[in-house]
């Protein structure tokens, strides 16, 4: 669905990219990450054509950027752009036009958005007599109304309550069943983690990473173990047994009854290994291989480059 290749963009002396590649796959979640100041706002400017590159090429559906490729598009950037003295349906009518949409199905696809943003009988109230949740429904409903084939939201929670962000998530799950690409830029690592099947990490101007959110989970394994058992065991006796680098006492979790455990595995340990010589001593209520979170991954890397 996209292609990015060599893409190169200077501000003065800043490099705001420096030769970004990498491809989103037709019907893919994927997560833009970042710090502020990554590169990410430019990446999603040239790539809805508001921005020229230096250097590379980007390619939607095999063409290149262009007025007409940019009709696929749905985007929403970080900084909100609606006219507070146009009323709602004017608003979302006027932006779905610009992007070549047909107008009866246009009023058709605004009607199915209010419903679901419970926003019925506010159309015809001005954007700046609504609360800044509603505001963001609208901003939504203008980003998706034309239909488009990619969808690029910049922070799209933001300004939410856990309601309204739990109506957005069900919105791109089913924008994800019917087939959309999914581009989401965001600081809300929980968010990100939860939808996205793969991300992409910028820093700097530089792509550290793009992957399989699972591959790169796996590929940033801690060698770490949690489990719980139905008595204590003994610690001194598991460190005796040589296959541990450190074992502490964790507070169990999810209401589990028990004594929890966090062991650091040595290198070349397997997870049977520790197993069997905890079952030794006693019952195993629980075991799982921690893996690390994407904020961990994040500030891991970024803090690297």
């Amino acid at each position: 669905m996209l292609e990015i290749k060599e893409l190169t963009k200077n501000y003065s002396n800043v490099k705001a990219l420096d030769n970004v590649s990498f491809n989103i796959e037709k019907g893919e979640i994927c997560g833009l990450l970042g710090p502020n100041g990554a590169g990410k706002t430019t990446l999603l400017r040239l790539i809805n054509n508001l921005l020229v590159s230096d250097q590379g090429t980007i390619l939607i559906n095999g063409e290149p950027v262009s007025l007409k490729s940019v009709r696929q598009i749905g985007y929403m950037p970080e900084e909100r752009g609606l006219y507070e003295k146009m009323r709602v349906e004017d608003q979302i009518m006027y932006f779905g036009r610009l992007k070549g949409g047909e107008k009866n199905r246009l009023r058709i696809v605004m009607n199915e958005y209010m419903e679901i943003f419970n926003l019925q009988g506010q159309g015809k109230r001005k954007v700046k007599e609504l609360s800044k949740g509603n505001q963001q429904k609208v901003q939504i409903i203008a980003t998706l109304v034309h239909e488009p084939e990619l969808v690029i939201l910049d922070e799209p929670f933001s300004g939410f309550d856990p309601i309204n962000g739990a109506l957005l998530k069900d919105l791109i799950s089913k924008l994800h069943e019917k087939g959309s690409t999914i581009v989401l830029s965001s600081h809300n690592m929980n968010a990100i983690e939860e939808m996205c099947s793969s991300i992409a990490l910028i820093n700097k101007g530089e792509l550290l990473l793009k992957g399989e959110l699972s591959d790169i989970k796996d590929n940033h394994r801690t060698q770490r173990l949690i489990l719980t058992t139905r008595k204590p065991i003994s610690t001194d006796l598991l460190e005796a047994s040589n296959l541990t680098e450190t074992i502490e006492s964790v507070p169990t979790s999810n209401g589990r009854k028990g004594y929890s455990y966090s062991i650091q595995k040595k290198e070349g340990v397997k997870n049977n290994d520790i197993l069997e010589a905890v079952a030794f001593q006693g019952e195993v209520i629980h075991f799982e291989e921690h893996l690390p979170s994407l904020n961990d991954i994040f500030l891991k890397l970024t803090s690297q480059s």
